[in-house]
C-alpha cells in the first residue's frame, strides 16, 4: 500500500487542547447512576454508596468535566426532588426514559461523587427548560451557588452542605430541537427563553458560562437554522453552543461507519461557521465556542426495536442501551476523539455519553464487577497524553470509497505538543486488511527517540471485553516504529488505534 505522509512543525498549531474536551456525561438513564456509580451494600460501597471500584476506574478514564442530570431525563427534572432527606424525597416517573426515578441519588450526592473522583472533575449542570424555565433555573442556581443568608442557600446548609457547589458551567435546557424532547420548542421559543434565562443567571452571577442549545444532529431538518435563529436571541448571553452526534453502522455498512468523524468534522465546521455568521452580522468580535456535550458510538437502531410501550410499566433503574463494543468500535471511537482535538481552537468542551453502563466505557454487574470496554483504552490515552498544543495535521494518504461521505483517507490523524516539548500522535488506520505505512516529517521539532508505539487491534475486529472475559482487548505495545533523522516511520496495523509518543 502507498505510504501515508504528513508533517508537523511547531510554527503551525490549531490551538490549545482545553481541559473540558476531556469530559463525560451522567444522566438517570437506566443504569448509569443506580448500580452503576451508585450501590449501597455493593462489597466496594463507600460510606456514601459510591462504587469505589468505579471511582477507581473513572480516575483512570481521566475524565475532567461531568455532565449532569441529563441529557432527555433533564426536561422533566424537578431538582428540589433530588435534594434534602433521602428518605423524604419524592419518587417520579421519568417521561424520557419510561422508569421510575427514586431521587436516591441527587444534587448533593453528585457533587460529593465529583468530589471524590478529584479536583480535576468540574461539574456541568443542565438546567431544565422543556417543563420549567427561568424561575426554577434561578431557584437551582442559588441553592446551588450562593454562600448563605437566603432561603435557598441556608436550605441547602440545612441538608447538610454548608460550603457552595461552585458550579460555573450550566447547559440552558438539552436538545430543544428535537420532537422527542419533553416540552420541545420552535428555535424562536427556545432562543427567547434561554436568552431570559441566561440574563436572569447573569444577575446573579456574571462570571457563569453557559452553554445554548444546538442542533441535536447535522441531519436535523432545522439545523444551521436553528443555530442561527438562537444565536441571534443568545449572542452576547451565552459562551457555547451545544452539539450532539451519534454514529452506528447501519445496513452493515462498515466503510461508512469507520468514516464517522468526516460526518463529525463536517458537523464543528458548519457549526463555527452558523456562529461567526450571527456574529458577524452583529458587527460582534466574540466568538462562540462550541460544547460537544454528547457523542459516542451508539447503536441506536437496536434501541428503537427493543422499545416497549406498556403503560403500566415503569421499573426502576432498567438495563437500557448497554452496548457492549468492539474492536471495531474502539476505532471509530479512537477517530472521534481525533476529530475533536483537531478543532481544539472552537471545541472548549466535550462530553462523551455516557459514563457507566449507558453506551460507556465503563461496566458494572450489580453487586459484582466493574471493567473497561474496548473504547475505555482510546479516551484514558487520548485524556493522558493529548495535553498541550495541537499541531496541524494536514495528511497525503491512500483514500478508500464510502456510501456515505465518498472518497475519505484511510489514515486518520493528529499529533498533540505537550508544554515539555513531546508530541504525541494519535492515528487510526481505517482498512479493514491492509497495514498502512506512514512516514511523519517532523520540522523544527527537537525530537529523537520513540518513547512508545501503542496500539488496540485484534485479528477479530469483532472482539471485545465482557463479563467473561473483561481483558480480551487492551493496548498493546509494538516494536519497529523508528525515528532517525527528522523522519519518524511507522506501520500502522489493519482497523487500528495508535498512540504514539516522541520525546
Amino acid at each position: 500500500m502507498r505510504t501515508a505522509r504528513f508533517a508537523l512543525d511547531p510554527a503551525f498549531t490549531v490551538g490549545e487542547v482545553a481541559p473540558r474536551l476531556f469530559g463525560s456525561f451522567v444522566e438517570h438513564l437506566g443504569r448509569c447512576v443506580y448500580t452503576g456509580v451508585f450501590e449501597p451494600g455493593h462489597p466496594s460501597a463507600d460510606e456514601a454508596g459510591l462504587r469505589t471500584d468505579v471511582l477507581d476506574l473513572v480516575r483512570e478514564l481521566g475524565v475532567t468535566v461531568i455532565r449532569y442530570p441529563g441529557g432527555n431525563f433533564v426536561s422533566g427534572y424537578k431538582w428540589e426532588d433530588s435534594v434534602g432527606p433521602v428518605d423524604e424525597r419524592p419518587r417520579r416517573l421519568d417521561l424520557a426514559w419510561r422508569s421510575t426515578e427514586t431521587n436516591r441519588f441527587g444534587l448533593s450526592e453528585y457533587i460529593a461523587f465529583l468530589k471524590k473522583i478529584g479536583p480535576q472533575a468540574e461539574p456541568m449542570m443542565a438546567v431544565n427548560l422543556g417543563t420549567r424555565g427561568v424561575a426554577e433555573a434561578l431557584e437551582l442556581q442559588e441553592y446551588a451557588n450562593h454562600p448563605s443568608g437566603t432561603a435557598l442557600s441556608d436550605l441547602r446548609a440545612a441538608h447538610g452542605d454548608k460550603d457552595p457547589f461552585g458550579i460555573r458551567l450550566w447547559c440552558l435546557g438539552n436538545e430543544m430541537d428535537g420532537p422527542w424532547q419533553t416540552g420541545h420548542k420552535t428555535a424562536e421559543e427556545y432562543g427567547r427563553l434561554a436568552a431570559e434565562t441566561a440574563r436572569a443567571m447573569r444577575q446573579i452571577d456574571p462570571s457563569v458560562e453557559l452553554v445554548a442549545c444546538g442542533s441535536s444532529g447535522q441531519s436535523m431538518s432545522t439545523f444551521a437554522e436553528w443555530e442561527a435563529t438562537v444565536l441571534a436571541e443568545t449572542y452576547d448571553l451565552v459562551d457555547h453552543i451545544s452539539l450532539h452526534a451519534y454514529y452506528e453502522p447501519l445496513d452493515g455498512d462498515v466503510d461508512s461507519f469507520l468514516a464517522s468523524a468526516v460526518d463529525m468534522e463536517s458537523f464543528i465546521e458548519n457549526v463555527v461557521a452558523t456562529c461567526d455568521h450571527v456574529g458577524a452580522k452583529l458587527k460582534s468580535k466574540k466568538k462562540i465556542n462550541l460544547s460537544f456535550d454528547e457523542w459516542n458510538v451508539w447503536y441506536l437502531s437496536r434501541h428503537e426495536e427493543s422499545t416497549q410501550a406498556d403503560p403500566l410499566d415503569w421499573p426502576e433503574a432498567p438495563r437500557l442501551l448497554e452496548d457492549n463494543y468492539s474492536v471495531l468500535d474502539a476505532v471509530v471511537f479512537g477517530s472521534l476523539l481525533i476529530a475533536l482535538l483537531r478543532h481544539a481552537d472552537r471545541v472548549t468542551v466535550a462530553c462523551l455519553a455516557q459514563l457507566v453502563n449507558v453506551i460507556a466505557p465503563i461496566m458494572t454487574e450489580p453487586g459484582g464487577a466493574s471493567w473497561r470496554q474496548t473504547t475505555f483504552f482510546p479516551f484514558a490515552q487520548a485524556a493522558k497524553y493529548g495535553r498541550g498544543q495541537v499541531l496541524d495535521v494536514r495528511v497525503d494518504s491512500p483514500r478508500y470509497e464510502t456510501k456515505k461521505y465518498g472518497e475519505a483517507d484511510l489514515l486518520h490523524a493528529t499529533a498533540v505538543r505537550a508544554d515539555d516539548g513531546t508530541v504525541t500522535v494519535f492515528a487510526i488506520n481505517r482498512s479493514r486488511t491492509e497495514p498502512l505505512p506512514l512516514e511523519v516529517a517532523l520540522n523544527g521539532l527537537e525530537l529523537t527517540s520513540v518513547v512508545e508505539h501503542s496500539v488496540l487491534t485484534d485479528p477479530d475486529p469483532d472482539a471485545r471485553n465482557t463479563l467473561d472475559d473483561q481483558e480480551r482487548v487492551a493496548p498493546r505495545t509494538v516494536s519497529g516504529t523508528a525515528l532517525q533523522n527528522g523522519t519518524l516511520t511507522a506501520a500502522l496495523a489493519p482497523l487500528s488505534w495508535n498512540v504514539i509518543r516522541l520525546a
